[in-house]
């Protein structure tokens, strides 16, 4: 009989337990793939602010970049040349 009484307090015990501890476990695992996440962003993040930064750089000092990056995106073109545009064909 006590030792019946002995695995009923052992069981009572780790259910406790468990139902106190339970929930807190849960939210730490939670927490912890958060900040998995988190430190994944601000990795690419500072990746793409090195890159930004390197490309800032080149926008003040290199000219060829400049000219090259105002081709592209504005259309520019020089005194001189001639533009083609391609279209497609339908």
């Amino acid at each position: 009989m006590a030792k019946k009484i002995n695995r009923s307090k052992i069981i009572l015990v780790m259910a406790v337990l468990l139902i106190i501890f339970l929930p807190s476990l849960a939210r730490y695992q939670e927490l912890k793939v958060k900040n998995n996440r988190l430190e994944e962003r601000i990795n690419f993040l500072g990746k793409e602010n090195k890159r930004l930064e390197e490309e800032k750089l080149r926008l003040e000092t290199d000219i060829t970049y400049i000219e090259k990056k105002a081709r592209e995106k504005l259309g520019v073109v020089r005194k001189g040349e001639i533009v083609l545009k391609d279209t497609p064909q339908q």
